[in-house]
């Protein structure tokens, strides 16, 4: 455990210590605030003491983030040849995969915080203070942190894959996306008949939309927790692949 906490601190500390993770935060908190607070139909405007631009926008933001907190991971430890000193380690490969995910986690959960502030100017501004669901707000934002812990196993999955930052981002992005949303798309076209609903629970969205009712399924939570460990897998298998 120890050796996972160690790689977790070396990524959170590489990321802040280059301009890119700043960039990539203030991008997401800066994109989201603007949604939230600038641009047409914000909650100034609309008077709604809601956060459903929040949540509908953060999924989208999450998608372009994430891969960029993870591209790195793996492929720039291709690119400069640190990966054969990890080998060199007594870490196994899933050590090395967890200390890289556990460290995207935290990134992701560090985007997330700042937005509390928009939680809390909401609830303070309703008439009358408090006048917020905040059942379904949490769900939602639990929601979010699922999407960004499923996000970063694509992330790692494809920066393993490869020794190109670009092509794990490219990669990770179309990913996430066809994740996100493909599968809703799909269900519409009425290609499947009567197997629809199913096609329909194998996106990510649809879960998305029943975790921020605010009640929270065990077939929610099985089904993100099922996706991230698939593609930790495959991380773990394109390590391993290297080696050979």
């Amino acid at each position: 455990m120890r050796a996972v906490l160690t790689i977790l601190g070396k990524e959170v500390a590489t990321f802040y210590n280059t301009l890119t993770g700043y960039l990539v935060m203030v991008v997401f908190l800066v994109g989201l605030g603007l949604f939230f607070w600038i641009f047409p139909e914000n909650v100034l405007e609309t008077g709604a003491a809601q956060l459903d631009t929040l949540f509908a926008m953060g999924p989208w933001f999450l998608l372009f983030v994430v891969p960029a907190i993870t591209m790195r991971a793996f492929a720039e430890e291709y690119k400069t040849g640190t990966i054969e000193f990890l080998a060199t380690k007594p870490l196994t490969d899933i050590q090395i995969l967890l200390g890289k995910y556990m460290g995207a986690l935290v990134l992701i959960l560090a985007s997330l915080l700042p937005t509390l502030t928009y939680y809390a100017t909401v609830w303070y501004l309703g008439n009358p203070p408090g006048n917020l669901d905040t059942g379904a707000t949490w769900g939602a934002y639990l929601g979010l942190l699922g999407i960004g812990a499923v996000f970063a196993a694509i992330g790692l999955w494809c920066s393993a894959s490869t020794d190109n930052q670009i092509v794990a981002y490219v990669l990770g992005v179309f990913l996430c996306f066809f994740f996100y949303t493909a599968f809703d798309f799909l269900s519409e076209l009425q290609l499947f008949g009567a197997y629809n609903e199913l096609v329909l629970q194998l996106g990510i969205l649809e879960h998305y939309r029943s975790i921020s009712r605010g009640v929270l399924d065990i077939r929610d939570v099985l089904y993100y927790l099922s996706l991230i460990t698939l593609f930790l897998l495959l991380g773990r298998a394109a390590l391993a692949s290297r080696k050979k």
